[in-house]
């Protein structure tokens, strides 16, 4: 069977919500994305493109009908070129990346696009059309922004409580402080301002003037990146899920803020390579999904990793870099803590906490962070897992097959 290769990756920076890209459109987001990692395969024919496939997780407004076929389309490559939409909530992009991979292992593809978009500024609010005309009552207009909504009565209330919330049961069940997650917090931080500083991103990231309607100095970085965070900065901050005297542990500082953004992928096979006018940057070795009770969606990433590492046929012990997003402080330890992993081969470049969470793009920012990671550091083996919501986990095991170690 043939094997899949990562060749190229690239994402714009990730805006804060209600922030510098508000008023960007995701397709417009989506479109940027496509265009920038082509532009890393240069001899790549855009009509010999086998499939786009792309992750979103709202799908509600803007990036309704099939956003991956508009990205296509906006992009300007051939009207030839097919495209679809995967939604698996937060790991809408990891999942299109897993999916584009088979495509090429099994023969169906050489050379496929993967990769997503989220606008969380610009998702809209929704009204349930009426039974029958002229309702007598009042309508609520729902946010689809993050989390349940317009939920079928028959689901049971335990698993359709807020993500925070869930989460905070997560910190009970398994002892994680309030203490600890502020510590994880800040390090993200510290983590993601020496990246940017250092030069990390920067051909990671297409800069922010590629995209329609932003100037480049609107947003030269992550927006949402907090330069001088500490523990005892972030331990004022109130708990938003639960009061103090609940033992609130979640606030806004040790949790993944709402973000825009996009990120792209160019995956193909080995034979590829010529075509596509580079070398493989990593080779897929191995995929893993899992599912658990909807409440305990942020521990799913254990298990959906250690799948991953078997079928790669390797385990913790030979893993040198691991990109796991950090949807909630706590979440992220309590994996940490299940895995055999050093903790400080975790989120070397900053997490999710810092760089930001655009829910249909975070998975294929991990897969592009990883590929770099594992590079930068010339090891070998490498995880990237996320969380998602209603008690999934996914993951992606990459290996770099240059490296000496």
């Amino acid at each position: 069977m043939p094997s899949s290769h990562l060749y190229a990756s690239t994402r714009t920076p990730f805006g804060r919500f209600g922030g510098a890209l508000a008023g960007v459109r995701p397709d417009d987001l989506a479109a940027t994305a496509l265009t920038a990692v082509l532009e890393r395969t240069p001899a790549l024919d855009p009509a010999a493109i086998d499939d786009v496939v792309w992750g979103c997780a709202n799908q509600a407004g803007e990036d309704n009908r099939n956003v991956g076929r508009m990205a296509v389309l906006l992009a300007g490559l051939p009207t030839s070129v097919p495209a679809t939409t995967v939604n698996r909530l937060c790991g809408s992009s990891l999942d299109a990346a897993a999916l584009a991979s088979r495509a090429v292992e099994v023969g169906d593809a050489d050379v496929v696009v993967a990769g997503g978009v989220e606008s969380m500024s610009r998702a809209p609010w929704v009204l349930p059309k009426p039974e029958r005309a002229y309702p007598a009552g009042d309508v609520t207009a729902a946010s689809t922004t993050l989390g349940w909504r317009l939920v079928n009565p028959a689901m049971p209330a335990e698993w359709t409580a807020s993500l925070g919330e869930c989460n905070e049961q997560l910190a009970e069940r398994f002892g994680i402080s309030r203490e600890r997650q502020d510590g994880f917090a800040a390090r993200s931080h510290r983590l993601a301002a020496q990246a940017w500083a250092e030069g990390f991103f920067d051909d990671l990231v297409v800069p922010a003037g590629r995209i329609t309607g932003v100037e480049a100095g609107d947003l030269p970085r992550d927006e949402c990146i907090r330069d001088g965070s500490t523990p005892e900065r972030l331990a004022g901050l109130k708990p938003s899920f639960r009061s103090p005297a609940q033992g609130g542990t979640i606030t806004a500082g040790n949790a993944s803020p709402l973000t825009d953004g996009a990120a792209a992928l160019v995956i193909g096979s080995e034979a590829a390579a010529d075509r596509l006018g580079t070398a493989p940057l990593a080779r897929i070795a191995g995929r893993g999904a899992h599912a658990l009770d909807p409440r305990e969606f942020g521990f799913a990433p254990v298990e959906a990793a250690n799948a991953a590492l078997a079928r790669a046929g390797i385990n913790w012990s030979d893993v040198g870099a691991v990109e796991l997003n950090e949807a909630f402080a706590v979440q992220s330890l309590a994996c940490i803590d299940a895995w055999d992993v050093d903790p400080e081969l975790v989120n070397v470049r900053g997490g999710a906490i810092a760089l930001g969470h655009p829910l249909g793009a975070s998975g294929a920012r991990l897969l592009g962070t990883l590929a770099a990671v594992l590079r930068e550091r010339d090891t070998r083996w490498g995880v990237a897992a996320l969380c998602i919501g209603v008690g999934q986990g996914l993951a992606v095991v990459l290996e770099n097959q240059e490296a000496s170690r």
